[in-house]
């Protein structure tokens, strides 16, 4: 069971005079928006921003803005802040006042926007409010009792008014059980009451200690939304609604129910807290509003009157921590095997008990970050998830693990003791909550040090002893130490070291073990230290102190001096993580040098190896990255142990670093086939029946060869070639079939042979095949009805023993063997009424009709048709062809009668025309000589010649045929097919002049002179062809006007774009080398599917962070629309500006080379028409835009010259596309490491007639 260690607490004061009243997440820079005011002194309310990431010794506050909000309640003294929601994606942040206000602040405004705007108001006032988890819509809850759904544009979607009427709409049905009135009482009663029915059934009375507030809490995938009120009657009622405001359910009547209420993102629970006389409850509900369960805070009464008087809850995003807010402390409470443990409890300084509850905030992405803020101070808080056990070097290695559980430390040595948690061997009970434990185990007893809030003790427990004693106490002092107190650690049996934080800086202090008491040595400041890890030396067994700083590991050898003094000055770095890790371990790795070197003088050496793990599941031996899926390691002195998210076990033998090798993802070699070779010698030597069953029931399409059953050890890749290619004409023959059937089919082969002994075998292999071959086990036992129907009833049971019998079932009767299949109904479970009544029906019937009637009974409906087809039936055959749409087989049967064929064709024509399947049904229905209904499918279909041709065929008449005529050339023309709509005007219409014009939009000039020649209209030239030639010129020329201003300026941004990715990566990507992110080497990224909690391996370049498994919902849900609309919008300054910059700049080339022959038809017609200055500017302008495409598009598409390639190195594991809003940048990324494909610019010569070389020669 993981314990939650705290490895960060950052502080920060309020400015003087001002209050700190709200807070809120930026996740785009990783910052804390905090609301200042207003106060009853002063309406300022002031916008800040607090980054906690910041290297000044004291980070300070950035200002964001500043205004008055004066309350214009009369009743309320002051206005207060309800919420803070930053909007990443637009840089804005929306403020909601308990007044009504609801404030939109622009940290960028556009010239035409306010910094800070109004945007809404509430005149009677705002009791809750919340966003939903994909920040589409907000949730308020008036002082009227109205609940108001708005989109992100603060418009008014949804109202709905919480009413007492909302309790009859309750699903809950009750029947009285539980009064006294329909109660027993007589002797006996306790004997005789049902021990499932409660004792006492609550009516929903109020708690003492109710603070009349509102609540509103979403579920993770934003669907419903959940309202924690209190109306006029006595009654607090938590009503769920959908996402479009309808009324989904009401919570049952709970005595002292109280105002706290969070829904668990994972969505199957919401949290409460019921406040009964002598404790307080944690009580869960369903969705529909019934309870399901609940657990005790373990409080006194007095800890009830003091300082559990107002209690709030908060889920973390991936649904794994509780957390419960009280006035001066939060408490952390986590699940397991059905128990609920207490982890973690945050004390807050006296000073901040103004507040009825503190501001408790769990980061919306990243699992184990939180804030807690009151009117002084906030405090930045990070855990990591870890498990707290004693040394695995032998002969020591007891398996002790010591999990916390409020002030109690649970202890079970698994080597000898194996006892499931929440149970334990023994348990250690101190006075106050734990903080921390440490368990050292070399020497005669094992030592535990357990920390709590100000108190160190340590324990002795003799593990050598039969039975196993109770761990006794050593010493227990007060520890006087300003700041947190962090982490215990053992450096030796009388030495242990704490961390601690003031809020600013982290210092380790030296304790020693005297006799029976604590005496205090030293201290030395470690600024950010993350947490204290003790490795000792392979060789001497010197203990080495290391330091987990940021992303930096240092250790110090010496640790500590004969006086008991820290050596402080002697810190040596041993390596820099690319990211910051979570977990450490570190081993000195001794190799022989003479391998590599053989007259080297000193054979041995010795080198260190950081091994740490991330957040994001990221394995790091010192600077290089091992994996991408890890969940969690071991090291021992000869492989290095780690479990992936594929929960796969994965062993490393122990070398140095450059020689580390992860198990590669593919086999080394593939030796099925000689399993296969060897078939008859397995079946001789396994002999038993069962045993054979039993392998091939077992049989999967996994090939344990790449996954359980890797190999470790580096082979020379000449020699796995080697071995490779010797098979590889055996394995290609193969690949081709399931893995589990060449197995089969090799054991039928060799079982026939002995089918008289192995016949249970034999029906095995058929049934174990994938997909299972049950036709060929039934045709088995339909062998043996008539020569031995014992043997056949034998075979029937194990074959429904080994199969569905219901699938059996219709198996057998598929075979059309009724005697089969009555064997087969027989072993089921089926009621003889069902079944023997159909098969005598069956029975009765002729060879063809009972072949129909079973396979429309299965529903084998091409099968059944075919059968019907032969009993000459056709009026049932066309009915039963419409009914189940089997016109293509229907027409295969009929080909060769064609009257049958024609009536079968036009039934199906009728379908494809219901389908939108226009061009086929026309083609159909004049097969059949149906014009009419051809014309009318040709037409929608858009083909306008067929459709023209069956009109002339109906016979239209003239007028009507010109009006058909004229739609299809309006519907030609919307389609943008001038050419077709000009030929229509011609042929059909006599309209040369229309048939001109059409030309013209459509570049066909040569074309519109000729047929005004044609018709000897040369006096329309100047109306129809010369202004049709000046409107295409007006449109050319502002096209490439387009084209120029665009490269013009995208060429220049894309090229500084990559300049600047190239020399300074880290800003390119917007990221920061301490923050917890992913760091590649080449842009080359693999995804992560581990179960664990923190950054996504995208986060470099988001600057998001968050989990994939538990909460994939909700990131998807939240952010993949977000990611989305920036990656299509390309903001400028964003990672996704140089993908929009280099696809806009292809459509453009794109569109280009497609307006190249209407340009040279355009030139020409200018020439030809005598606008030579005209056809100069549009070829001139075509020529510029051309040879601005031809210079930049190597630049843009990063053409390789040749024989360079470009090389992508991902580093261990498998490559999984992730969820979400990572997924949107996976694509991202996808595109710009693939290869583009380059867009051919074509040439446009220019012709000689106007200074340049002919347009043919070009």
């Amino acid at each position: 069971m993981r314990n939650l260690r705290n490895t960060s607490w950052r502080i920060l004061e309020s400015p003087q005079q001002l209050e700190l009243t709200a807070s809120g997440w930026d996740l785009e820079s990783g910052s804390i928006i905090c609301a200042f005011g207003p106060s009853e002194t002063s309406p300022l309310l002031q916008l800040s921003r607090w980054h906690p990431s910041s290297k000044e010794e004291r980070p300070s506050l950035v200002n964001i803005t500043s205004w008055d909000a004066p309350c214009p309640i009369q009743d309320v003294k002051c206005d207060s802040v309800l919420d803070i929601h930053h909007f990443s994606d637009s840089s804005t942040i929306s403020v909601v006042l308990a007044a009504g206000d609801i404030y939109v602040v622009r940290e960028f405004p556009a010239d035409d926007e306010e910094k800070i705007e109004i945007v809404g108001s509430v005149d009677i006032g705002i009791s809750a409010v919340a966003w939903s988890p994909d920040e589409e819509l907000l949730t308020i809850v008036t002082r009227a009792d109205t609940l108001l759904y708005m989109t992100r544009d603060f418009d008014n979607v949804s109202t709905a008014t919480l009413t007492h009427d909302d309790l009859q709409t309750s699903k809950h049905v009750s029947v009285g059980w539980g009064k006294k009135e329909t109660q027993f009482t007589g002797k006996g009663a306790k004997a005789l009451r049902d021990p499932t029915m409660p004792e006492k059934v609550d009516e929903g009375l109020k708690s003492p200690r109710d603070d009349q507030s509102t609540t509103i809490s979403w579920r993770g995938d934003g669907a419903y939304v959940a309202v924690n009120s209190i109306q006029a009657s006595p009654r607090r009622v938590i009503r769920v609604y959908s996402r479009e405001g309808a009324l989904d359910g009401v919570s049952e009547p709970v005595d002292g129910l109280e105002s706290a209420l969070s829904w668990r993102p994972a969505g199957n629970l919401l949290a409460g807290i019921q406040r009964l006389r002598d404790r307080v409850d944690v009580v869960f509900f369903e969705r529909n509003g019934l309870r399901h369960g609940q657990f005790s805070l373990r409080l006194s009464i007095a800890d009830m009157n003091e300082w559990a008087v107002s209690i709030s809850l908060s889920w973390n995003v991936d649904s794994s921590i509780l957390a419960v807010s009280f006035p001066d402390r939060v408490q952390l409470w986590t699940m397991g095997n059905y128990h609920w443990y207490l982890k973690q409890e945050l004390f807050i300084p006296a000073e901040m008990t103004g507040a009825h509850y503190l501001d408790f905030r769990w980061n919306p992405e990243q699992p184990l970050v939180c804030t807690i803020g009151s009117s002084q101070s906030l405090y930045l808080s990070d855990f990591v998830s870890h498990v707290e056990a004693g040394t695995t070097i032998s002969p020591e290695d007891y398996g002790i693990v010591s999990v916390i559980d409020g002030n109690e430390v649970k202890l079970t040595p698994f080597r000898v003791a194996n006892i499931p948690p929440p149970m334990a061997l023994q348990d250690i009970k101190v006075n106050h909550s734990v903080t921390n434990t440490a368990v050292y185990g070399k020497g005669s007893e094992t030592k535990i040090a357990v920390l709590e809030r100000s108190r160190l003790s340590i324990f002795a427990w003799n593990l050598k002893m039969k039975p196993i004693p109770p761990p006794s106490i050593l010493a227990s002092a007060e520890v006087q130490i300003t700041g947190k107190l962090q982490q215990v650690v053992f450096v030796d049996p009388e030495n242990v070291l704490l961390l601690a934080s003031d809020g600013r800086d982290s210092s380790v202090h030296a304790l020693r073990l005297m006799s029976s008491r604590l005496e205090y040595l030293s201290h030395s400041l470690v600024p950010c230290a993350k947490g204290i890890f003790v490795n000792y030396s392979p060789i001497d067994a010197t203990p080495y102190l290391q330091f987990a700083i940021a992303n930096r590991l240092a250790t110090n050898p010496a640790l500590l001096d004969p006086t008991g003094e820290l050596v402080s000055d002697s810190w040596t770095e041993v390596t820099t993580f690319p990211k910051e890790v979570q977990h450490l371990k570190i081993v000195d790795v001794q190799t022989d040098t003479a391998a590599h070197t053989p007259y080297a003088a000193n054979s041995i050496e010795t080198q260190t190896i950081a091994f740490g793990l991330t957040s994001n599941g990221s394995l790091f031996a010192n600077e290089r990255r091992l994996a991408k899926d890890c969940t969690s390691f071991l090291v021992t002195s000869a492989h290095l142990v780690y479990t992936s998210s594929q929960n796969l076990l994965k062993f490393v033998h122990m070398v140095t670093v450059e020689e580390l090798e992860i198990p590669p993802d593919t086999p080394e070699l593939d030796e099925r086939y000689t399993f296969i070779k060897d078939i008859v010698l397995f079946v001789d030597q396994i002999g038993k029946i069962e045993h054979i069953d039993l392998f091939l029931s077992q049989l999967r399409e996994e090939d344990v060869s790449k996954t359980m059953y890797q190999d470790t050890i580096r082979r020379r890749k000449r020699d796995l070639d080697l071995m490779n290619s010797s098979h590889a004409s055996v394995l290609s023959k193969q690949d081709d079939r399931s893995k589990v059937n060449r197995i089969c089919d090799a054991f039928l082969t060799v079982l026939q042979r002995k089918a008289s002994t192995n016949l249970q075998n034999i029906i095995t292999s058929h049934v174990c095949k994938y997909p299972q071959d049950l036709n060929g086990g039934l045709l088995e036992v339909a062998k043996l009805q008539t020569n031995h129907p014992e043997e056949a009833e034998k075979a029937v049971e194990h074959i429904c023993f080994l199969a569905d019998v219901n699938r059996l079932y219709d198996n057998a009767l598929g075979l059309y063997d009724l005697d089969l299949t009555l064997l087969v109904a027989q072993q089921s479970q089926k009621d003889p009424r069902e079944y023997l009544p159909f098969l005598q029906k069956l029975q009765e019937l002729s060879s063809v009709r009972k072949r129909f009637t079973i396979d429309d009974y299965l529903c084998r409906y091409s099968k059944a048709l075919a059968s019907l087809h032969a009993l000459n039936n056709f009026e049932d055959f066309k009915l039963y062809v419409v009914k189940h749409t089997l016109y293509k087989d229907a027409l295969h049967l009929c080909r060769h009668k064609e009257d049958s064929l024609k009536e079968v064709t036009r039934l199906y024509a009728e379908c494809l025309m219901g389908n939108t399947k226009y061009k086929e049904a026309g083609i159909a229905f004049e097969y059949v000589l149906d014009f009419a209904s051809a014309y009318e499918a040709y037409r929608l279909a858009h083909l306008w010649k067929e459709a023209l041709f069956c009109a002339t065929l109906i016979p239209l008449p003239k007028e009507s045929l010109q009006s058909s005529a004229r739609a299809i050339a309006a519907s030609q023309q919307e389609l943008k097919d001038f050419y077709s709509a000009a030929i229509i005007h011609q042929d059909y219409l006599r309209d040369v002049e229309s048939a001109a014009r059409l030309y013209c939009k459509g570049y066909f000039f040569a074309d519109a002179l000729r047929i005004l020649s044609l018709d000897n209209r040369s006096d329309d030239l100047e109306k129809v062809v010369d202004v049709g030639l000046v409107e295409a010129m007006a449109t050319t020329t502002e096209l490439l006007a387009e084209c120029k201003a665009q490269i013009n300026a995208q060429v220049p941004r894309l090229r500084e774009l990559r300049i600047k990715k190239e020399e300074e990566p880290l800003a390119f990507y917007d990221g920061d080398v301490n923050e917890s992110v992913d760091i590649p080497d080449n842009i080359s990224l693999a995804a992560t599917d581990a179960s664990t909690t923190g950054g996504s391996l995208f986060t470099r370049y988001t600057n998001r962070t968050g989990t994939v498994g538990t909460n994939a919902t909700r990131k998807t849900s939240k952010n993949k629309r977000r990611e989305e609309r920036k990656r299509a919008r390309g903001k400028k300054g964003s990672v996704y500006e140089e993908e929009y910059l280099v696809n806009s700049i292809g459509r453009l080339m794109d569109r280009v080379n497609a307006v190249r022959e209407e340009v040279e038809s355009l030139v020409v017609g200018l020439l030809r028409r005598g606008m030579r200055e005209r056809a100069r500017a549009v070829e001139g302008a075509m020529v510029e835009v051309v040879g601005l495409c031809k210079e930049c598009v190597r630049e843009v598409f990063l053409v390789e010259d040749e024989g360079v390639k470009r090389e992508e190195k991902v580093a261990g594991g498998a490559v999984n596309r992730p969820n979400g809003a990572d997924g949107v940048m996976w694509d991202s990324v996808e595109v710009a490491q693939a290869k583009r494909e380059v867009p051919v610019i074509k040439d446009f010569g220019r012709l000689s007639l106007l200074g340049g070389s002919m347009i043919g020669d070009a």
